[in-house]
């Protein structure tokens, strides 16, 4: 039994739930995939995999386990790219959760570029506005906008995106175009809530000598930025909107610009990843070049003080 690739079919097992599955990822068959977690399990004298006929659960010694294969895989990549020349081709698979509507108008766009210069990079991609747990659900990093409150993590500023306030339309045929941030405190004004998110806290907005902060009130709330982004074309409400979301929209008409004598703190994007996790190769370039990236589309206006 070849002891790491062992280790590469169990972590695998674990990470998709299924001998086929990982199988299929490793091109290999299901057997040996079967025969290698075997192996170790006999060698380590612990069962590692619950299995079922149904699916395959990591059991609490694997889990243990998993995490330390994984900083072992991790540092054997880092030692193979590190010899004659291979510095340059990070290899491996790279689980990283980004914002949808960044995912959808920035980053996938993108990756055909990143590809071209990283082909030996396999990007596992999760899409969501959620709160992700990084540890529990082993993504090596996440990408969010707004000041991170999770402390223990560590973490990058890579771009600073401008806002501004939008709404419809028809919105505005409806309910009037508001003369004062404040009007959506106090009259019938309607914003689009955003669960969970630093969008659902209130924004800051200057005027010479004049500061507010703006919540508003909604009637529909939503936690996914492309729905919210939907909601305010469809005239349910105001949006605060990062300049990328709106440009497309603001261009044909869709959207239009209020409170443009007013100023808004632009929202810090981060990527973060956790503390005790090996940085490797493939995580360093792909760090560097998603700071490349937003530093065309969103460049940090005021860098954090070193």
């Amino acid at each position: 039994m070849d002891r790491f690739d062992a280790m590469r079919a169990f972590a695998r097992v674990v990470e998709t739930g299924s001998f086929t599955k990982a199988a299929d990822t490793l091109h290999m068959s299901r057997t040996s995939v079967t025969q290698l977690v075997q192996q170790l399990e006999a060698r380590l004298r612990v069962r590692l995999l619950n299995r079922t006929t149904r699916k395959v659960n990591v059991t609490a010694d694997g889990a243990a386990y998993y995490e330390r294969v994984l900083r072992l895989l991790a540092n054997l990549d880092d030692a193979e790219t590190s010899l004659s020349g291979a510095a340059s081709e990070p290899r491996g698979r790279l689980r990283v959760d980004v914002p949808s509507p960044l995912a959808r108008m920035i980053l996938i766009p993108a990756l055909p570029e990143f590809h071209a210069r990283y082909p030996d990079i396999q990007l596992d991609l999760g899409v969501s506005d959620r709160m992700v747990d990084i540890i529990d659900e082993k993504v090596d990093c996440v990408v969010r906008g707004g000041e991170l409150t999770d402390q223990s993590l560590m973490a990058r500023r890579i771009g600073d995106l401008p806002l501004g306030v939008y709404a419809s339309p028809s919105y505005l045929e409806r309910a009037g175009s508001p003369a004062h941030p404040g009007d959506l405190e106090i009259t019938h004004h309607r914003v689009v809530g955003f669960l969970g998110s630093r969008l659902g806290k209130p924004f800051a907005m200057h005027r010479r000598e004049e500061s507010i902060k703006v919540q508003g009130r909604y009637v529909l709330s939503t936690d996914d930025g492309n729905s919210y982004l939907a909601a305010g074309l469809a005239g349910l409400g105001i949006l605060w909107l990062p300049d990328y979301m709106a440009r497309e929209h603001l261009a044909s008409g869709e959207l239009v610009a209020l409170f443009e004598d007013w100023r808004l703190d632009p929202m810090p994007l981060y990527l973060a990843y956790p503390p005790n996790r090996h940085v490797s190769a493939k995580l360093r370039v792909f760090i560097e070049w998603i700071a490349e990236l937003m530093a065309r589309h969103a460049p940090v206006i005021h860098p954090p003080l070193s």
